[in-house]
């Protein structure tokens, strides 16, 4: 989507990475002039995918550029609300399908009866707003949220390495012995 929004040219974001370009138009945008459709609405499971709403948002884009009279590349005037809208429909998306997953967990007695913990890392991760909406997620059901810091949410292999050194370090079957092993972050 940043891509699209050519938001590297937008002048508050020309440096940022997509997810961190769309995160910070969203703060001062208006989620609510834009209403995207959620993906796999008609599938109750637990998976995720956001092809669905890309297509949904490209085509909205389309349209602006269409009521602007601009051309794709050129910054629409109402950037910042498409951002809020994508990143408002991707939170929900993540809650609904991460509410189910917890609900299966429950029911399906996979989790300990207290201290349940959600895990969330990677990119997203790094989303305030998404981490915010985890919280209310997690505390509405007596779970621990964690994350790592947001500096380390850039990239999956980072996290899963973090996972290994969290897991080396607790003594969770990672190796039978730690003799000889050496880890350093960077």
């Amino acid at each position: 989507v940043a891509r699209r929004l050519s938001l590297r040219k937008h002048p508050e974001c020309h440096s940022m990475a997509g997810g961190k370009a769309i995160e910070h138009l969203a703060q001062t945008g208006n989620q609510e002039l834009l209403t995207f459709r959620l993906p796999m609405r008609q599938y109750r499971n637990c998976d995720f995918s956001f092809s669905g709403l890309q297509n949904v948002v490209n085509y909205a884009i389309v349209q602006k550029e269409k009521e602007e009279g601009i051309q794709e590349g050129e910054i629409l005037s109402c950037v910042k609300d498409v951002a809020a809208a994508v990143q408002h429909a991707v939170a929900v998306h993540i809650i609904q399908r991460t509410y189910r997953a917890m609900l299966f967990c429950i029911k399906n007695s996979i989790l300990p009866s207290k201290n349940a913990t959600l895990v969330v890392s990677g990119g997203v991760a790094s989303n305030q707003y998404i981490r915010k909406v985890l919280q209310n997620l997690a505390d509405a059901n007596d779970f621990a949220l964690l994350c790592p810091p947001p500096r380390l949410c850039t990239d999956n292999g980072v996290m899963i390495a973090w996972n290994g050194i969290e897991r080396l370090r607790a003594g969770l079957g990672v190796l039978h012995s730690t003799a000889g092993v050496r880890y350093e972050p960077r």
